[in-house]
């Protein structure tokens, strides 16, 4: 098996998730932003004995996207899966009530955590159905698109949105064998969110604490290998009880 990592694939979760895809046998092309970022996560890999490649580009550029599944294609020969990962609101525009947000941050916020999902997931379906052997495609999604997030109206719209986007690709690519799903993860503790709070008790979730990358990388190995074979357009919750508790923070 080979996969993708789109967007964040040299830090935070796309980072465990470039880990936990090398760990389970495969061949990871890793996309980032930040040449260093993605050159360091392939020289991990690389060590692990598996293949390896670094791309650096820009999710908001539809080229870069594009580019990203032909290079992943033209180095290991075919692709197999593919998983976005960047995404959020506080790290690219302020977290505040809608009647203050801006035109310009609502679509940033579509921006970062579903158009570029989009190109991604088309480009990668083409080079599926090219191939003629199906293929997998995972996304990370939030919480915050299936619970109320006050002062993250457009992060939580633009989540919900990528759900609706899995369960079309389902329907409309089983047949030639493409699934999609969503890791739909509550809070988890990296460099960006909530950092240093990783270790500390948090009442408000179920399960005590916040989730950290590895949790949401090992539903992504899931949802990516045949153990999930006859599962397409769901959204696996990652999130430690919380959406059983209450309303989204």
């Amino acid at each position: 098996m080979n996969a993708l990592v789109i967007g964040g694939g040299g830090d935070g979760i796309g980072r465990e998730i470039t880990r936990a895809f090398a760990a389970a046998g495969a061949s990871v092309a890793v996309a980032d932003l930040v040449a260093e970022r993605a050159h360091e996560a392939a020289r991990e890999i690389s060590e692990t004995g598996s293949g390896t490649v670094a791309l650096v580009g820009d999710v908001r550029s539809r080229v870069d996207v594009d580019g990203f599944v032909a290079a992943t294609v033209a180095e290991f020969g075919r692709l197999d899966t593919l998983v976005t990962v960047v995404g959020g609101q506080v790290a690219f525009v302020p977290a505040v009530r809608l009647h203050e947000m801006t035109d310009e941050d609502w679509d940033i916020a579509y921006e970062m955590n579903l158009h570029y999902v989009m190109r991604a997931a088309r480009a990668a379906v083409r080079a599926f159905l090219d191939q003629g052997t199906g293929g997998t495609i995972v996304s990370v999604g939030s919480v915050a698109g299936v619970m109320a997030a006050p002062t993250q109206a457009g992060y939580g719209a633009a989540k919900a949105g990528l759900a609706s986007l899995a369960r079309t690709v389902a329907a409309e690519y089983a047949g030639d064998g493409i699934r999609m799903n969503i890791v739909t993860c509550g809070a988890i503790a990296t460099a960006v969110a909530n950092a240093g709070q990783a270790a500390e008790p948090v009442p408000e979730i179920p399960m005590g604490r916040l989730g950290v990358p590895r949790d949401a990388a090992a539903a992504a190995v899931y949802l990516a290998s045949p153990l999930s074979a006859y599962v397409t357009g769901q959204s696996l919750v990652v999130d430690g009880g919380v959406t059983v508790r209450g309303p989204f923070a």
